[in-house]
């Protein structure tokens, strides 16, 4: 493994050879620090599965209860486009411990490749993702709400458009599943 100032670091986990501020659609998966329930819960109502012969776990309609932080996440996402303008948000999540979201770079007349590289880096998806976990985790210290953000994300590089329709489904049934998975963290990225 490379070092760093003389000590050990973790290997990127980004695609060394990607423009990571290329045009494409990226799947991303942010949790919270040890899964840590800061965003809310996820509440099942008995009537919705009374409509089902056999009801299965995954067959409940849920719905979200969010924490003011966890409504500050949504918020806050939505908003990613007033500061990255070359934006545009698809299907996204606030789920208990962490969030699902596609995004999409738009920027088709980008000729230049940068590859993926270590260091400053803007205009791409990492400093996407940096500002929006800037930003929520500002909003709970200035607030005093006890809030801290894993220190990685999840990426995928989404290249076909039935991939997309998958991810916008897994996203759209995530609470419905949230019983079966929310023990099972590998689970959370698919």
């Amino acid at each position: 493994m490379d070092k760093y100032k003389r000590t050990f670091r973790i290997p990127p986990a980004r695609l060394d050879n990607w423009d990571y501020g290329s045009h494409g659609l990226y799947f991303i998966t942010i949790c919270t620090k040890e899964k840590e329930h800061y965003f809310g819960e996820v509440v099942y109502s008995a009537e919705n599965t009374e409509q089902f012969e056999t009801p299965l776990e995954t067959q409940s309609i849920a719905s979200l209860r969010l924490t003011e932080i966890g409504a500050v996440a949504a918020n806050y996402w939505e908003q990613i486009p007033l500061y990255h303008p070359f934006v545009k948000l698809d299907g996204f999540i606030v789920m208990p411990n962490h969030i699902h979201g596609i995004i999409f770079i738009n920027k088709p007349d980008r000729e230049e490749w940068q590859p993926n590289k270590f260091g400053p880096q803007s205009g791409n998806l990492a400093s996407i993702i940096r500002g929006y976990k800037t930003g929520v985790k500002k909003y709970a210290t200035i607030s005093g709400i006890e809030f801290f953000w894993q220190s990685r994300y999840f990426d995928r590089i989404i290249r076909s458009e039935k991939e997309l329709q998958n991810i916008r489904n897994y996203i759209f049934n995530n609470p419905d599943k949230w019983e079966v998975e929310k023990n099972n963290p590998e689970n959370l990225l698919m």
